[in-house]
């Protein structure tokens, strides 16, 4: 997410999503510049932000806590993008600015385009190193593999690559991002048309997960992840504030099932804050609700309700194991959860 022209612009123009500027990868070989290392770098993220999310699970799920220190950002912007309200002083603790955007114009002065999560900054020198989130997680699940925790979990095997990335570029296109093709829209065409790629998506996920546990193969892999933070965030802000409404989350029996089986995951849900969501979406938006009220619902308490996916068997974390508890001071405020 990004907010190059001020909050009041979104909505104002056609949507669309630009490539990561900064596409280096933190690899294992060090071939971009950026070699792996403990405690090297901060995780920049919002937990309003699927796009982060996804880093926030993946970097849990495989125990990168130590490794990869993570700072949280507030979940309302203002024109100068992500900012660490949220820490004592308005500061980072550790890398010491206020805004996010001081790392991105530390590499590069002037850059286009704007400041996203997921951002991975250089502590040594305070640079950004990536906000390339479509590459991101696919490292720390393989280039990161010598600081995973013992029972991490294959979440990019080698085996299943084609298929999980075929999967990944349909939920890509027509559900992560055609929710904000929908909800950003600027004519009823381009709105009709985004809305109807949604939920023809869905409905052919539906249908998959219908008859087994995970998207592809009996385990949770990237793919499970990615459509996660989509459908967490369907019904408290996709159905009623980007007009994502033929149906809610809720009335799929397939989905909605599918979503509290990863959502009572330890990895899963532990990270998901709906206040966060809710704030962020409904008060940075001031293009499509100018008034910027937050909806008071919807009821979450379904979310810890029985979802009875067991019956189709499936390893969650194949032949390793679960994460242990949420690190201290990583937790979600009792706010955030249902």
């Amino acid at each position: 997410m990004s907010d190059t022209e001020g909050n009041s612009a979104y909505g104002k123009k056609s949507f669309k999503r630009s490539k990561s500027h900064f596409s280096d990868r933190v690899t294992a070989d060090g071939r971009d510049g950026w070699p792996v290392g403990a405690g090297r770098y901060r995780l920049v993220v919002s937990r309003a932000c699927p796009w982060a999310s996804r880093a926030v699970i993946s970097r849990r799920l495989l125990g990168l806590e130590d490794a990869l220190p993570m700072a949280v950002t507030d979940p309302i912007q203002d024109d100068r993008s992500w900012r660490f309200t949220l820490d004592p002083g308005g500061r980072d603790p550790v890398l010491g600015i206020r805004y996010l955007a001081e790392a991105y114009e530390a590499r590069e002065p002037g850059h286009p385009g704007g400041v996203s999560v997921p951002a991975v900054v250089d502590v040594p020198s305070g640079r950004l190193a990536t906000n390339d989130y479509q590459q991101l997680t696919l490292d720390l699940a393989t280039e990161w593999r010598d600081l995973h925790r013992e029972g991490a979990p294959e979440l990019y095997p080698e085996g299943l690559r084609d298929e999980i990335d075929q999967v990944m570029e349909e939920v890509y296109e027509d559900v992560n991002n055609g929710v904000y093709r929908a909800g950003f829209a600027t004519g009823q065409e381009e709105y009709e048309a985004a809305y109807e790629g949604v939920f023809r998506r869905l409905e052919l996920l539906s249908r998959r997960l219908a008859g087994q546990r995970y998207l592809v193969g009996d385990t949770i892999t990237e793919a499970d992840i990615r459509l996660f933070t989509t459908l967490v965030r369907f019904d408290a802000v996709y159905h009623g504030h980007f007009k994502c409404n033929r149906r809610k989350l809720t009335e799929d029996r397939v989905l909605w099932a599918y979503a509290r089986d990863l959502y009572q995951t330890p990895g899963f849900g532990d990270t998901v804050d709906f206040d966060h969501i809710k704030r962020h979406y409904y008060q940075v938006h001031a293009g499509i609700n100018p008034t910027g009220i937050v909806p008071a619902g919807p009821d979450l308490s379904g979310w810890l309700s029985s979802h009875g996916r067991e019956e189709l068997g499936g390893r969650p974390f194949g032949d390793g194991s679960a994460p242990g508890p949420v690190r201290e001071g990583e937790e979600v405020p009792a706010a955030g959860r249902p």
